[in-house]
């Protein structure tokens, strides 16, 4: 079956303002929409607290050491962060609610969606320390560290580039979660990113939404608005003391990288949204999207590269791995 074009009419410049209201039918919709999809956990209910037990300090327990820990070391080092990205929840709770506002179903939106996010901080915290996953000295230093910076989006200067800007990356974090699950080597550490990841899935579906009905209203700006966001994205955890050499392992043991990104996070949103596939732009949507085509062709290029050396990385450490044991 052959599907076709998909036809938008080119319109005015629209404010913020104007989209933030014409935009509140869509977003009371989708409220409904998720608070029906979303199930109710229990944080608590995935946390060993029977493996818990005093760390040394105040209260003269034992000290934590690497070996007091059962998840894999490429798990440790994804689950710091991801559990240090959850925590600049308060930066990202100002960036969304000075954007979309307290009142009406974006304010109540954003308070829910805060309050979901909240408790994957908790979740994570408490399991990472009830089974000494980690070393609480680093982690509450790295904490301190990185909210102390705050966070502000590299590119969500207006409406449309924040709700793209989430539409993709709520994404990314529910494919880091869950990868960071498998790779885990605990099948409770696994089960607890598993419902975390179904949280962010759902954000995901209703940023991709709310793209979606503005691709519709305001074309050259969301395809503008679109392509800055893929063209310049960054996870919101960069910030992070160490992420880039974090970012590195993870990618190298698969739980997050360009191959991924491009194949399970970016390809898919825009599917769904046929970005590729809109006409009747005018020359701002024509170019961004002209612009969209080229950077993806070049990523997946880049993506391949990577996939190459990565497999070659990986062959050489089993055949080390092989040699020291003979």
């Amino acid at each position: 079956m052959t599907i076709a074009p998909v036809q938008r009419t080119a319109t005015p410049g629209w404010t913020d303002a104007r989209l933030i209201l014409e935009l509140e039918a869509v977003v009371e919709t989708e409220l409904d929409r998720h608070l029906k999809a979303a199930k109710e956990w229990m944080p608590h209910e995935y946390v060993p607290w029977s493996q818990g037990r005093d760390f040394d300090g105040v209260l003269g327990g034992e000290a934590w050491s690497l070996d007091q820990s059962k998840v894999t070391p490429l798990a440790r080092v994804s689950l710091v962060v991801n559990l240090l990205t959850e925590d600049n929840l308060p930066s990202y709770h100002h960036e969304i609610a000075s954007m979309f506002g307290r009142e009406g179903a974006w304010g109540t939106w954003v308070h829910r969606w805060t309050a979901e996010e909240g408790r994957h901080g908790i979740a994570i915290r408490d399991y990472l320390l009830a089974t000494r996953a980690v070393d609480p000295v680093e982690l509450e230093r790295a904490r301190m560290s990185h909210m102390s910076e705050g966070f502000e989006s590299d590119n969500a200067h207006s409406m449309l580039q924040s709700v793209a800007y989430v539409a993709f990356q709520e994404l990314a974090t529910r494919i880091a979660h869950r990868n960071t699950g498998h790779h885990s080597g605990d099948p409770l550490c696994d089960q607890l990113l598993a419902k975390i990841a179904n949280d962010e899935n759902l954000h995901m579906v209703f940023y991709r939404n709310l793209l979606k009905a503005a691709l519709e209203i305001a074309p050259d700006q969301a395809m503008r608005a679109i392509a800055d966001v893929v063209t310049d994205f960054r996870m919101p955890g960069h910030g992070i003391p160490g992420f880039e050499r974090a970012a590195a392992q993870i990618a190298i043991g698969g739980i997050y990288n360009l191959r991924i990104h491009h194949d399970d996070v970016l390809q898919p949103v825009l599917r769904k949204l046929r970005v590729m596939e809109v006409t009747g732009l005018g020359p701002v949507g024509q170019q961004a999207q002209d612009e969209l085509g080229v950077f993806l062709d070049g990523l997946d290029s880049q993506a391949t590269k990577f996939d190459e050396r990565q497999a070659a990385l990986l062959a050489r450490r089993a055949a080390a791995a092989a040699a020291k044991q003979q």
